[in-house]
């Protein structure tokens, strides 16, 4: 696997503090590792998949609670790894079972619309029951342990962001092509064989498309790292789904405040929300935060995001970014956001590096 690195990504890998942080996705790559969702499916259920909703979601605490010592014990090599029980209702498909159900009065995200996609009702996101593809291919302008990704972009997305870079995807739900959970799969298991270190899904954002993910892991069968590269929006019942079958996540982390939130990309509660997903990732599995800086923006948000890792995620890694550019709404509607009317200057950058370091955070790109 190693000839597929791009140079910074083999400089990275050197680096001490890169291995102690992402030390069992590494261990994916080299395969000494399993993969979570790959385990998943080793913890048998013992409802049928008919059940009601109160009796399978406390079978599925009751499995999600298992997993994480099962986890422990296989990766400590005190519990053999016997993947895909024979006819046996696993993890995994208890996860399934209950995603398709949500589907039905959609919660993916925190909007909480309750529409019935099932029927192909529109909610927020304007997405019915499929899930639509713009793009998939090996993405190599990922952060530098994750390269080459195996990256598929989802259309549509939960957020309105004004400045959004992807808005061509993110506001058109009819974009690229209507993938079901094998065709999502195949495009899965093709760029792990052409190279992928992981399978990064993202948009848009994968949080309207969690049905459709969680089933296409039924059909996938290489041991590769799942990637949950999103804005971390997503309902409690989502992030508990989503907890026991992803390695790595790379959330972005907008705002330090719910104002700014709601004025910029419409969404209410943010911080609080966020934070809280942010924190249960961390628990559960391996973190890159991206923080993209914004201009004027330093006080009310990045300084308090950067406080808050410093505090309540010390481990992870931060990704602090500084392309920011006007797009979208902006460029049309600069008196509006006269405050975002503007690429961010090398002063308000140089200050959110300096504030990182006087924080003791992990923010270096290795060179």
């Amino acid at each position: 696997m190693w000839k597929f690195f791009r140079p910074d990504s083999l400089r990275v890998w050197k680096d001490p503090e890169t291995i102690r942080r992402l030390r069992r996705y590494r261990g994916i790559i080299d395969q000494e590792r399993v993969s979570k969702y790959l385990l998943s499916r080793n913890l048998e259920c013992k409802l049928a998949l008919d059940d009601t909703n109160e009796k399978l979601w406390a079978e599925h605490s009751r499995l999600s609670e298992r997993h994480g010592e099962y986890i422990e014990k296989v990766d400590s090599g005190d519990s053999p790894v016997s993947l895909d029980k024979a006819n046996a209702i696993s993890l995994l498909d208890l996860k399934i079972e209950l995603a398709n159900r949500m589907l039905s009065e959609c919660h993916f995200c925190e909007r909480k619309c309750g529409a019935d996609r099932t029927r192909d009702e529109k909610g927020w996101c304007k997405l019915g029951s499929e899930s639509r593809v713009s793009s998939a291919f090996l993405h190599t302008g990922e952060e530098a342990p994750l390269v080459p990704s195996g990256t598929i972009f989802f259309s549509s997305c939960c957020f309105g962001c004004v400045f959004c870079q992807n808005n061509d995807i993110s506001t058109n739900p009819n974009s690229g092509h209507v993938v079901d959970v094998k065709k999502l799969a195949a495009l899965a298991e093709t760029l792990f064989r052409d190279g992928a270190l992981n399978i990064n899904y993202v948009g848009g954002d994968p949080i309207p498309n969690t049905h459709t993910i969680l089933g296409s892991m039924k059909y996938l069968a290489s041991n590769v790292t799942q990637l949950w590269n999103s804005n971390l929006y997503c309902s409690e019942d989502t992030m508990h789904l989503l907890v026991d079958v992803f390695d790595v996540w790379l959330p972005d982390f907008k705002y330090g405040n719910a104002e700014c939130a709601e004025r910029l990309s419409g969404v209410k509660d943010y911080f609080n929300i966020v934070s809280r997903n942010h924190l249960t990732a961390y628990n559960h599995g391996e973190v890159i935060v991206r923080h993209l800086v914004l201009p004027s923006h330093l006080e009310c948000c990045t300084i308090p995001i950067l406080e808050w890792i410093a505090e309540n995620m010390p481990d992870c890694m931060v990704n602090i970014m500084g392309q920011y550019r006007p797009e979208h709404k902006v460029l049309w509607d600069t008196d509006r956001f006269r405050d975002i009317a503007r690429g961010v200057s090398r002063e308000e950058m140089q200050l959110a590096f300096e504030k990182a370091d006087e924080l003791g955070i992990c923010w270096r790109p290795v060179s």
